[in-house]
Parts: structure tokens; sequence; C-alpha cells
């Protein structure tokens, strides 16, 4: 099993950025691909970005194209999601996840249930 961690949530002014990072613990960090979520009350998680075991691929939603930039450190066992010019609407409990189903992953990346392990949460809220 792997373990997650998100840290570096918080509030910011509209326009303002945040960094969050995932700090895994347990098996191999880098047989993971891993995603970011996140979820505000009475909605479903949703899907922001992903990254692959290898560094080397991202994928975004639409409304984080252009914003957010995920990025990975396998030795610090770490995932960052950088995000800019955030504005209220952004405001939600970020999550991150770790995939090891990479079949799964690859056909539906942006799903809740390609991932198999999940940290508690990071609060971000963003002020206008």
């Amino acid at each position: 099993q792997v373990q997650l961690v998100e840290s570096g949530g918080g509030l910011v002014q509209a326009g303002g950025s945040l960094r969050l990072s995932c700090t895994a613990s347990g098996r191999t960090f880098s047989w993971y691909a891993v995603g970011w979520f996140r979820q505000v009350p009475g909605k479903e998680r949703e899907f922001v970005g992903t990254i692959d075991r290898t560094g080397d691929s991202t994928d975004y939603s639409d409304s984080a194209k252009g914003r957010f930039t995920i990025t990975r450190d396998d030795a610090k066992n770490t995932v960052d999601l950088q995000m800019n010019s955030l504005s209220p609407g952004d405001t939600a409990v970020y999550y991150c996840a770790a995939s090891g189903r990479l079949p799964a992953w690859y056909k539906r990346r942006n799903s809740t249930r390609s991932y198999d392990y999940w940290g508690q949460g990071t609060q971000v809220s963003v002020s206008s």
C-alpha cells in the first residue's frame, strides 16, 4: 500500500497562487500514476489533473489547463500541484490519489474509480 498526505492548502486572494504537495510513504511511489481531484460540499469529486509514472505525460481538466501544473519528484516521493490565477470557483478540498492499475488509469485517468489510494485532502479557499 501507499499512504498519501496533502499539504499547502490555505486562503488566497483571487488571482493568487498556491502550491499543493502530495507526499507518499509505503511502496515505491514511482510505480504509481498520481491524480489531483477536488470536491465542494454537495458535489461529486472532480478531476483536476494527473501525471503518469515517469512524469513525462500530464493531463488536465478544461478548467485547469493553462493555470495548473503537475510535477513529480520521485526522489522526494512528492507530486506537486502548482495553481496560478486562482478564482473563487477553485475553492474546494483538494485530494491527491495514486493508481497502480495502469490499464484502468490509461483508459479513464479522469475517473475516481481508476485510483486506489487517497489522501485526506487539503482545503483551498479563494476570496474575491
